[in-house]
């Protein structure tokens, strides 16, 4: 104990008061719930149920096994949520904004089930919705929105994770199909998706260097040739499917390549889609470490006395507090330009980067109040640690941002 407090503690007081002063809420300080509207704050409090009911009283047991339940697709498709943000072909039409929210409340129960439903709606959906024909669009976004199809995005590769443009994955024509060749690895939904988008790179004349134009493949998880094995065990996104995709003479009709985009510029717009929610899951995940670390300290007495009432556990919270409101803000922000249609690619970067690496050290000070029970499943902390420490990583990584704005800011790109 660091100091004396002014007032005599009094153990019958109601705990959760007594970290207030002015009416200010201890779990939103600058009131950025107030910049949300009565539709925003339904849907918000409507996915916060579904992760109380369905997903907390068991994503405890779910991380530890390393599953994830059958139907859940199903589950999710029927609130809305998958591909939420997408208009038409089934897809609820939502705002950025309400889809950042969803987001959140899904990471706050597990970053592997908002990985779920991101790489559903903004890595599978979003290029057949952006880049598909017509047919393409009618046959498989109704389906994928209900939950009924889940989808898988192949394009990161043992080799190749942050320099995408290096793919190995090869498309050769044969007469009225395509045939694929290569491996995919880190795929989340891989080993359960009923469709794979495949990125690869068609082939090219020597005389053009082998570098031919990057083409999107439907390609069915059944189709002879794709395999989906399961990567080696992992302590982190435990509760969500990983896994490597092994093409070998994967041979699709024309009809399957999305014919809207032939460059990087189609794989790399889907990853910021992603990456948009990402920014505002990592708030999720943060808040909920903040809570359990907040509530654990007005709860735990030591030296007759909550520990909450320590000087230097104050301002643990505080740093905590601190960090999610101001990711909050800057989630909010983002969102509302995203539906303003003025989000930038850097923007989008910054958010993801800050988010996430402030929703990490939440996670660790959170762990450090919790001591020795932070490490266990009873509470959600060392959970998302471990859980933050793969998003930290994936969608661009944290050096791949911070080199995305320091070419915005500089106009000088460090990449290569």
């Amino acid at each position: 104990m660091t100091g004396t407090s002014t007032e005599p503690f009094d153990p019958t007081a109601d705990p959760s008061h007594r970290t207030r002063r002015g009416g200010d809420d201890p779990l939103d300080l600058l009131g950025v719930d107030a910049g949300l509207d009565e539709t925003e704050v339904l849907l918000r409090d409507t996915v916060r149920a579904f992760v109380d009911d369905r997903v907390l009283p068991d994503i405890a047991t779910w991380f530890e096994h390393g599953t994830i339940p059958d139907g859940l697709g199903l589950e999710l498709g029927k609130l809305g949520l998958l591909g939420m943000n997408l208009h038409g072909y089934g897809c609820a039409g939502t705002s950025a904004v309400a889809y950042g929210l969803a987001c959140a409340e899904l990471e706050a129960g597990d970053s592997g089930i908002r990985s779920f439903v991101s790489v559903q709606g903004s890595l599978s959906m979003f290029p057949i919705w952006m880049f598909g024909s017509e047919d393409q669009k009618r046959q498989w976004l109704p389906p994928m929105a209900a939950g009924e199809v889940i989808g898988c995005f192949g394009l990161t590769e043992p080799d190749s994770g942050s320099d995408p443009g290096s793919m190995r994955t090869r498309a050769r024509r044969d007469g009225d199909d395509w045939i694929i060749d290569g491996t995919k690895m880190w795929i989340t939904n891989g080993g359960i998706a009923d469709v794979a988008v495949v990125w690869a790179r068609a082939d090219a004349p020597e005389s053009s260097g082998g570098r031919g134009p990057i083409h999107g493949f439907i390609v069915p998880t059944d189709t002879p040739g794709f395999t989906a094995n399961p990567v080696p065990p992992k302590l982190s996104l435990r509760a969500s499917v990983t896994s490597e995709l092994v093409l070998d003479g994967v041979r699709v009709p024309e009809s399957n390549r999305l014919p809207g985009v032939e460059s990087m510029r189609g794989p790399l717009s889907c990853l910021n889609e992603a990456r948009y929610g990402i920014l505002w899951g990592a708030t999720g995940a943060a808040r909920a470490c903040y809570e359990a670390a907040r509530s654990y300290a007005i709860d735990r007495v030591q030296f007759d006395r909550p520990i909450a009432g320590f000087q230097l556990t104050q301002r643990k919270l505080v740093e905590m507090a601190v960090a999610v409101n101001k990711s909050r803000l800057v989630a909010l922000h983002i969102g509302r330009r995203k539906d303003a249609g003025e989000a930038t690619t850097a923007q989008i970067s910054f958010g993801k980067m800050d988010n996430v690496r402030s929703a990490l050290a939440v996670a660790r000070e959170a762990r450090s109040v919790l001591g020795a029970n932070g490490i266990t499943l009873e509470y959600p902390v060392i959970r998302h640690a471990n859980n933050l420490e793969s998003v930290y990583t994936y969608e661009g990584t944290n050096e791949v941002h911070t080199l995305v704005l320091g070419e915005a800011i500089t106009g000088i790109s460090a990449f290569t």
